[in-house]
């Protein structure tokens, strides 16, 4: 694990569970796989403290254990999953695209807590909602239990395997199986204290009332956000944001169908999808798109045609089988994010020489010199700074056994997997910084967010029992017109920073699936 991961990390820990559990969530990076007794010498912190924090870290499936028949259970983080938290609201933006407020909030809550009963879900996002409405308005249960169905019909959320069964080992089917619940009730928008507690949860009514709380029907059935099948949308969104780029809306829409029509029964990690025939595509093309069968065949003629090879064809039968190759289309994905990096940082002529390598495969210094039709000491230069930089690498090929450099070949190469990963490390670097000037601005502004959010407090009680807007007015005076300047640019800073981690964020889903993808294949 390299520096920049560790660091990145230590900050998400940080930022979403505290110091506690970055601590130990730091040291399990570290050192591996360790018992409780050496976490707790390692961290210094007390062993209750420990224990908690490896709750959490395993509630949020961010570590995992490891019983052994002789001696104690071991603890070792899961490094992949915590540098996800990082795209924790790409998830929730996603559900909110896809199934609306319902689905937003239902994968909010599962992120927040790690993992939830359906029951439990449901009625915590019932009552956000209600909260929303205007008053005197609810949401009912069945409504957001018909998001939650769809959540997991396609694959968006899943069971938690039982303590006992490893996730590898628990049957497929069964991860999506809906329990039957007859959920009824609604979601009511909480207006005070005493409110609160009429409206208050049966089973937790029953704890304040000193009576033993009813266990809830789907007692013991935990379900999780399945990170995969939410990567596994934001590569199809990829591969046609390209498509559309490349060739049109048309011949998008015919790779998004494709995909569409395979996203369930295709493996997260396949190289290709299921074979589909010419007819079945045509019958499944959104209804408001007026294409013909013949026009259809043109398309899918077209891109398996492309030098790209996003779609490629199988056979013959009902028209034509097609596949979506998607290790190639990772590649090219991968491929383009590496030009456009070598043409922001170096300019352009570097990236013709990056374009003429990847084209060409191995060329010597003259031969660059000569196709790029850069004069020598610039070509040199570039070749160079990109060498150092690990974007391409230099092979040689001696003529003769001992290697004399006068006898030897010297031909420049780009080995995308070993570009992509040196990408990768410094993307890491780059969300770290960002992070930790994002924090530093809050730290330094500290005292000042504190008082606006004051304010605000003061002024929503005040307006809730119906205040006359001279005293809000004076209330908002408290805050001075220097401080409020202040507080604008901190915000626009803010927000600079948090839209900088998403599109770093994108590349990085890229590079991650790229290389994923080359290590799985055979």
């Amino acid at each position: 694990m390299t520096q920049a991961e560790l660091r990145l990390c230590s900050l998400l820990l940080r930022e979403h569970f505290g110091e506690i559990v970055e601590k130990v969530g730091n040291s399990l990076l570290r050192t591996g796989p360790r018992p409780l007794r050496l976490l707790v010498g390692d961290t210094g912190l007390l062993p209750d403290q420990v224990k908690k924090a490896l709750c959490v870290l395993l509630q949020h499936g961010l570590a995992r254990h490891e019983a052994r028949p002789r001696g104690p259970v071991e603890y070792e983080a899961r490094r992949g999953r915590v540098l996800r938290l990082l795209r924790y609201p790409r998830y929730i933006y996603t559900a909110k695209a896809l199934y609306g407020d319902a689905g937003e909030l239902l994968v909010e809550e599962l992120l927040l807590h790690g993992l939830l009963p359906m029951s439990s879900a449901v009625a915590r996002v019932a009552e956000r909602l209600a909260d929303s409405l205007a008053d005197g308005k609810s949401v009912d249960f069945s409504e957001v239990s018909d998001t939650f169905v769809r959540l997991a019909d396609t694959h968006f959320i899943q069971r938690c395997p039982g303590a006992q069964q490893h996730p590898e080992t628990a049957e497929e089917k069964d991860l999506y199986l809906v329990p039957r619940l007859a959920l009824v009730g609604k979601g009511k928008r909480r207006r005070s204290c005493d409110e609160e507690e009429e409206g208050q949860h049966p089973a937790k009514r029953q704890r304040h009332e000193g009576g033993r709380a009813e266990p809830p029907p789907d007692d013991g059935i935990y379900w999780q956000v399945n990170a995969e099948r939410f990567h596994q949308h934001f590569r199809d969104q990829a591969l046609v944001s390209a498509v559309a780029s490349r060739m049109d809306q048309t011949g998008s829409e015919v790779v998004r169908t494709m995909l569409r029509m395979s996203e369930v029964t295709t493996a997260s990690g396949a190289s290709h999808t299921q074979p589909l025939s010419s007819n079945e595509i045509f019958r499944s093309l959104p209804a408001g798109y007026n294409i013909g069968k013949q026009v259809l065949d043109q398309y899918l003629a077209l891109l398996a045609d492309d030098p790209l090879e996003f779609v490629g064809k199988s056979g013959d039968s009902g028209g034509g089988t097609y596949t979506v190759n998607l290790h190639k289309a990772l590649g090219s994905l991968a491929t383009a994010t590496l030009e456009s990096v070598v043409e922001e940082r170096f300019g352009s002529r570097c990236a013709r020489i990056f374009r003429l390598l990847l084209r060409k495969k191995h060329l010597e210094q003259k031969q660059v010199e000569d196709f790029a039709m850069i004069p020598a000491k610039e070509a040199k230069d570039m070749l160079y700074r990109m060498l150092s930089e690990n974007l391409v690498s230099l092979q040689e090929i001696p003529k003769t056994p001992d290697h004399a450099p006068s006898r030897t070949f010297y031909l420049y190469t780009v080995n995308v997997a070993a570009a992509a990963r040196t990408l990768l490390h410094r993307c890491y670097k780059s969300v770290a910084n960002l992070m930790e000037r994002r924090q530093h601005e809050m730290q330094e502004n500290k005292r000042l967010l504190d008082k606006s959010q004051r304010v605000e407090a003061i002024l929503a009680s005040m307006q809730a029992t119906g205040a006359e807007a001279a005293q809000l007015h004076e209330v908002e005076e408290m805050i001075t017109g220097p401080e409020r300047q202040q507080l604008e640019s901190l915000k626009r800073n803010v927000n600079k920073m948090d839209a900088s981690e998403n599109q770093v964020d994108e590349t990085i889903f890229v590079l991650e699936s790229f290389i994923e993808s080359t290590l799985r294949r055979p």
